[in-house]
């Protein structure tokens, strides 16, 4: 494994905000965050369904594979103050383009496209406005942790408390000032989840 004190996310680029009108006339906003991986639509796909694999990036373990449409599947969000548990069932699993599910009260969506020599790796998010630029912030650093999974450097999950350490306070600023909305700062304690995630 790769010394995590060695990381340091990159600038705030990865994310984006998709603003629609509801047909209530409410603007709706998704989370937007983009990632060109340098290996296969395969086997990023397995590091998004494979619970094995999760365990090593992303913000919540699956008690079970996220890789067939109708499977329901326990999502345990990792670092929060209290236990968040939360059934899914995959609505979508066309292996290895798309993948979508539930977590919590957001929507999930993956797509997956081979590009020369890699992958174009997006994920689309309902997660709250207020929350937007949080959510930025820790999906950037759970992506580049995926990113050096892949690559056979793995650095280990930074999530909740830890991802303080690796310079999301730096990035949830900066998404902030993109996306136009306040900075929500997390204080500081025994590590809460929302530094991770976004929740």
């Amino acid at each position: 494994m790769t010394e995590p004190e060695l990381y340091a996310p990159g600038p705030a680029n990865l994310a984006r905000v998709q603003k629609e009108r509801a047909p209530d006339g409410e603007e709706k906003w998704t989370l937007v965050l983009v990632r060109e991986l340098r290996h296969s639509p395969e086997k990023v796909w397995q590091a998004l369904t494979d619970p094995a694999q999760l365990r090593e990036w992303a913000p919540f373990e699956a008690d079970g594979s996220l890789a067939s449409a109708g499977t329901t599947v326990k999502l345990t969000t990792v670092a929060a103050p209290r236990p968040q548990v939360t059934e899914t069932t995959v609505t979508r699993a066309d292996a290895p383009n798309a993948l979508e599910y539930r977590w919590g009260d957001f929507d999930m969506r993956w797509e997956l496209e081979a590009l020369s020599g890699g992958t174009r790796l997006t994920l689309w998010t309902n997660i709250g406005r207020r929350f937007m630029a949080m959510g930025a912030a820790g999906w950037h650093i759970c992506f580049d942790v995926l990113d050096h999974l892949l690559g056979g450097t793995p650095l280990g999950r930074i999530v909740g408390g830890d991802a303080m350490k690796f310079g999301w306070q730096r990035l949830n600023a900066e998404y902030s000032r993109q996306f136009g909305i306040e900075t929500q700062l997390i204080a500081r304690k025994s590590g809460p989840a929302e530094a991770g995630d976004g929740k």
